[in-house]
């Protein structure tokens, strides 16, 4: 089948988002100015740059992550392993402000190093962000998309040293999980590699 988007697809539910997946899940915890900490899910996340190390996540409306990241200029990352998937998504309920995903959800907030937001501290691995651009998407038209884009810069890394084998993170150890099309997930037990081929000019 083939559908033009401004015409719909006929089907169920959206394909859009089974068909661009698995995704990575950012959880992401941010604080705002007055103290207030939100801890949220969010699957339009990704790296985009090693050099210098950059990640961002995307949020479809006006949130208290994308704000309160904004506030302050700071985000954790914190790293969904399936041990922690059901927690996970009881932080993505629409909790009023002032509400404490953390102990909504029974997690720890454990202090960062170099940024304000707690991180997740049953999580295999956070990443502390500092803000580098908030962008706001537009569509074809010119209007707004109605998303915010938060991009920040890796300062610092957090890794449980059980989730380190032989100097390299095991992602099958974690068992770290994707957000899939409609309710679906994916959780990593098995890995397979292929190295990069090299080109050689023909003689």
């Amino acid at each position: 089948m083939f559908y033009e988007t401004a015409k719909g697809h006929g089907l169920p539910h959206d394909p859009l988002k089974a068909i661009v997946a698995p995704r990575p899940i950012g959880w992401i915890s941010t604080q705002s100015r007055d103290g207030s900490v939100n801890l949220a899910p969010y699957s339009f996340f990704n790296a985009i740059s090693t050099h210098p190390p950059l990640v961002f996540f995307s949020s479809e409306g006006h949130k208290d992550s994308p704000v309160f990241a904004e506030e302050t200029g700071a985000f954790v990352a914190n790293l969904v392993g399936r041990d922690l998937a059901e927690k996970m998504n009881a932080t993505s309920i629409d909790a009023p402000r002032g509400t404490s995903e953390f102990e909504l959800a029974g997690l720890t907030p454990a202090p960062s190093v170099l940024v304000s937001p707690p991180r997740v501290a049953e999580a295999a691995a956070a990443l502390e962000c500092r803000v580098t651009e908030v962008l706001r998407p537009k569509a074809l038209d010119g209007s707004q998309a109605g998303s915010i884009v938060v991009i920040g810069q890796v300062v610092g890394v957090h890794i449980a040293d059980e989730m380190l084998t032989d100097g390299l993170f095991d992602i099958v150890k974690a068992k770290t999980i994707g957000r899939l099309g409609y309710m679906d997930y994916a959780s990593v037990d098995a890995v397979f590699s292929m190295r990069r081929p090299r080109w050689s000019a023909k003689k």
